[in-house]
This record gives structure tokens, sequence and C-alpha cells, in this order.
């Protein structure tokens, strides 16, 4: 049984093993450009979102 068990666990690190030899990390070039893409789609979206939440405000207050 523990035999049986140990030789699983050997045989899915192998496995493991050989799914990391496939994995294709990004350049420190690429990780640059999307993390940019990304902060300046937050930066946007705030802005937007801000403007959204200022106008519904002031037309509330002039609906009440």
């Amino acid at each position: 049984m523990f035999t049986r068990m140990i030789e699983n666990i050997k045989e899915f690190l192998s496995d493991v093993r050989n799914e990391l030899k496939k994995v294709s990390f990004p350049t420190k070039a690429e990780t640059i450009g999307s993390t940019t893409v990304v902060i300046v789609f937050c930066v946007l979206m705030s802005i937007y979102l801000s403007v959204i939440d200022s106008f519904l405000s002031w037309l509330v207050g002039k609906i009440i």
C-alpha cells in the first residue's frame, strides 16, 4: 500500500517537473509593458468613475 502511494507521488512529481519545463515565462520587457497597460487602465477607469459619480451626485442633489 505504501509502496504504491510512494510510486504515485514520484510519478506526480515527475509529471509536475515535465509540465514546468513547458512553461514559458514572460520577459522583463513584456512584464513591464503589461504592468504599464494595467496601471494606465486603472487610472483612466478611476478618473472615469469619479466623473460619473460626481455627475450622479450632482444630479441627485438637484432632484432632491
